[in-house]
């Protein structure tokens, strides 16, 4: 039976590149995004659905999973991977720029992982894979918004394995360090 993937931020970067991944090992991929019509390359490969789904609203959350499971039948793993990195002085952070920092990073996984969990919980298995950060663990001067939301990403996961480990659901956290991507601030895309 074919394996099916869910992966947000699909877009550019990690998830694009782990979008190519999957598909290139067989799995069938939802591949997520707030803009699907922008991304003609992904479009063109077999057994790649570009879905739209925004992890900041709830209701393009449910729509994403459910157009999944219409097309595929059925979700194995998710790879929360949206988000981006606002970089700058603390201080010099609007109120907005924060909650839409967090917005994305955190709730917006949080959210993706509620929705999915019921799903997961039903067929009595999955796998949640998180992209953290190696800065979820170290710290540099001018990423306080973005440490703060990378940590708590490392903590919510390392506890929620412990809630869903009877359930046979597992959690993974991915931490990458600096790579070619152009995370920075694309929350306007």
């Amino acid at each position: 039976m074919d394996k099916v993937i869910l992966i947000t931020g699909s877009s550019s970067g990690i998830g694009k590149e782990t979008v190519k991944l999957f598909q290139s090992k067989g799995w069938k991929v939802a591949a997520t995004m707030r803009s699907p019509e922008k991304v003609t390359d992904l479009q063109q490969i077999v057994d790649v659905e570009c879905i739209r789904l925004d992890v900041t609203d709830l209701d393009s959350i449910k729509s994403a999973i459910q157009t999944t499971l219409d097309k595929f039948g059925r979700i194995d793993a998710i790879v929360n991977n949206a988000g981006y990195g606002l970089v700058g002085a603390f201080e010099a952070s609007s109120r907005e720029q924060i909650v839409r920092q967090f917005m994305t990073n955190v709730f917006g996984l949080m959210d993706v992982t509620r929705e999915i969990l019921p799903y997961f919980r039903e067929q009595k298995r999955g796998t949640i894979v998180n992209v953290a950060s190696v800065g979820g663990r170290i710290t540099f001067p001018l990423y306080s918004l973005y440490h703060g939301t990378k940590w708590a990403v490392e903590g919510f996961s390392e506890s929620l394995q412990y809630e869903l480990k009877p359930f046979n659901i597992k959690v993974k956290i991915i931490e990458p360090g600096p790579i070619k991507t152009d995370f920075y601030d694309r929350s306007q895309d």
